[in-house]
């Protein structure tokens, strides 16, 4: 399936994009976050063996030392380090 769009449309699509999206080493304790995209290949593969894809919503519950981001989907917390975290992109939730 493919989807045409005017470039007007386009520009307005990726600027809405890209004002709520952030990645997921800044989001904040407490905050909920809808994923965008996950690192390709065996990571991506990982986190949806986990329960995890793009799309969902996820809770980070806790932000420890060192940059480890605790996130929390359902009753499941699964802990993220910093440098994997820097590269998955969410839409922060307002």
């Amino acid at each position: 399936m493919h989807l045409i769009f005017s470039e007007n449309a386009l520009k307005q699509i990726v600027k809405r994009i890209r004002m709520g999206n952030s990645t997921l080493d800044k989001v904040k304790r407490g905050k909920s976050v809808t994923i965008v995209t996950l690192p390709a290949g065996k990571m991506k593969a990982q986190f949806i063996r986990l329960g995890i894809s793009e799309g969902d919503t996820i809770f980070c519950s806790e932000r420890l030392p060192g940059g480890t981001i605790v996130l929390k989907k359902n009753r499941q917390e699964i802990a993220v380090g910093y440098d994997l975290a820097k590269k998955i992109i969410v839409f922060l939730q307002r």
